[in-house]
């Protein structure tokens, strides 16, 4: 893989934790280049999203430990709580989201989601984003 794959890679990692990123730029830029088949972009740009969603939820997960979720008193944290366990993994289709995905992701691995479906819905909905984006460039 050559730097522009590996910009492309950090950048969707990067945009999918809790920090700021811009892969859909960098996406469009590449695309725009023709050097590289828009599978290949889909595939580098979808495993980082993934990535970077799965490290929100392992960041989730390791808050649990010290803030369980059964800790929460008020009445709107535990209504919020009880949407996401109702939902569950599925809920993670919309991961991709701006402001709310990311958080959706902590917050599946603070409810101790089970990993593996958290993954498989993670890449989905990031997948989907991003093909929809190249659909609609091509």
């Amino acid at each position: 893989m050559d730097a522009s794959l590996w910009s492309l890679f950090g950048s969707a990692l990067i945009s999918s934790t809790l920090l700021p990123g811009g892969s859909e730029a960098v996406l469009v830029y590449l695309s725009s280049d023709a050097t590289y088949s828009p599978i290949t972009l889909l595939l580098v740009a979808a495993a980082g999203n993934t990535l970077g969603g799965m490290t929100s939820w392992g960041l989730g997960w390791f808050i649990a430990v010290k803030y369980p979720a059964r800790g929460l008193l008020k009445p709107e944290q535990q209504q919020a709580v009880n949407r996401i366990q109702r939902w569950g993994s599925p809920l993670l289709l919309l991961s991709w989201l701006p402001l709310v995905g990311d958080p959706l992701c902590v917050a599946a691995g603070w409810l101790r989601l089970h990993w593996l479906l958290s993954l498989v819905f993670i890449g989905v909905g990031k997948t989907a984003r991003y093909a929809a984006l190249l659909y609609w460039l091509a």
